[in-house]
């Protein structure tokens, strides 16, 4: 560790775990002596609105100086931090971003950000914190609700929803603070978001699509069509990746994530323990969305084939430089790769196989869509994709196969057939009797 100032210190840490216990080796890794292993960080002393100490870290910065830097302007920005509540909403927006970083996850934190720069402070910006009222509110998401996407679309009430959300935030840190009496985002009235249920590529909406370009916003391929394109992509570098997603239904940015540590070969299974963000610093190794999405995949035979050709593969790329706790998935050049390169990969295979679209996070629908097919329960598909809550399993997840309704109608109408085969033969007996 660098002393630079009395006010922060920089220092390098590596996302490197011990082989056995799986725990972060943090400044014990002994690759730490190669300059361009791990990444910087940095550590400032701030004050905050009560006057009291605390400690911020920020990391993921390739060199010392870029620490250094960034912790400069970090503590030069504090400066004029509000210490009252007599600042305007602008500079408590922009004090609750530099304190609340280190608290949430990155991208969390990047969707707040983006949420105050574009939203919050052009329209609520000038107004005094302790001023500031629902009818303020209220006009901002009148004005934000007739504003348009890139894309020409009106933005959605889950948008709005999410925008809602990180005002309610900041405000409430200010009402622990006690800068303000009450929260008026609190209790506001918004449209309630549409949920879109994935939709299967039926044979008609395929002609549709081919014939007038309109698609489903969230689509499934069929079994046929995923074997489809997993044959197209059986020769691509990530083809590994695209079967884990495919058929066990893995986030991108787990996929992204994992490390040949996770594979554990005896027990057939693989364990999802960090997933791989993009931030403003680069690729940063975070734990996964939630405690449930920390889970255990089970593998089959041909999953675990798959993965030790991918394994001997790289093994063979990366020669003696090859380590358990390298990332499983890399690009040419052995680097980790970003989840948004996952989906602009996945994209243009998608579109040269010639197949309907559907996006890489569309996969992980159709996941647990085999899944039912196959006849799991839904709770195993509810710990499959590491959802806290089966109501959430269910009702955005089990965009089930047409064959399941075939199925279901016939199993329906053979369960009314019995029973009136049965009637019409006791009808038939007191008829007799008669």
């Amino acid at each position: 560790m660098t002393r630079i100032q009395d006010h922060y210190v920089v220092y390098r840490r590596c996302g490197c775990a011990d082989a056995v216990t799986g725990k972060r080796l943090g400044n014990r890794c002994a690759r730490l002596a190669d300059p361009a292993h791990g990444s910087w960080y940095f550590a400032v002393q701030v004050t905050d609105v009560s006057g009291r100490r605390q400690r911020l870290r920020r990391g993921g910065f390739p060199t010392a100086e870029a620490a250094r830097q960034a912790a400069r302007d970090l503590a030069q920005s504090l400066e004029a931090a509000p210490v009252t509540g007599y600042c305007t909403v602008a500079q408590w927006l922009r004090y609750w971003l530099s304190v609340v970083e280190q608290r949430i996850r990155p991208t969390t934190y990047k969707a707040y950000r983006d949420h105050v720069r574009l939203f919050l402070i052009p329209h609520l910006g000038l107004i005094p914190l302790r001023r500031l009222s629902r009818r303020h509110v209220v006009r901002m998401f009148t004005a934000v609700a007739r504003r348009r996407t890139r894309y020409g679309k009106p933005i959605s009430a889950a948008t709005l929803e999410r925008i809602r959300a990180t005002l309610r935030a900041a405000l409430n840190e200010a009402l622990r603070e006690d800068v303000i009496r009450d929260n008026p985002a609190r209790g506001l009235r918004l449209p309630s978001p549409c949920h879109i249920h994935p939709v299967v590529w039926t044979p008609r909406r395929v002609a549709a699509w081919r014939r007038t370009g309109d698609r489903p916003a969230v689509a499934v391929w069929t079994v046929e069509q995923l074997a489809e394109f997993l044959a197209f992509v059986r020769d691509d570098r990530l083809f590994a990746l695209w079967w884990l997603i495919a058929l066990r239904g893995l986030r991108r940015a787990e996929a992204a994530g994992l490390r040949w540590i996770d594979l554990d070969t005896d027990r057939r299974e693989l364990t999802i323990a960090r997933q791989l963000v993009h931030t403003d610093h680069g690729l940063y190794p975070c734990p996964p969305k939630s405690a449930s999405s920390q889970r255990g995949i089970a593998l089959d035979l041909d999953t675990l084939r798959l993965l030790h050709r991918h394994e001997r593969a790289q093994r063979g790329e990366e020669g003696n430089g090859w380590s358990p706790t390298d990332p499983m998935f890399t690009r040419e050049n052995g680097g980790a790769v970003d989840p948004d390169y996952l989906s602009y990969r996945f994209h243009k295979l998608a579109l040269a196989s010639g197949l309907p679209p559907v996006r890489l996070h569309d996969l992980r629908h159709g996941a647990a869509t085999l899944s039912l097919a196959a006849g799991a329960d839904l709770r195993v598909v509810q710990g499959l994709l590491g959802h806290a809550s089966i109501v959430l399993t269910a009702d955005t997840y089990t965009s089930v196969l047409p064959q399941l309704y075939h199925d279901s109608a016939r199993a329906t109408a053979q369960l009314v057939l019995q029973a009136a085969r049965k009637t019409t033969r006791k009808v038939n007996k007191a008829r007799a009797r008669t």
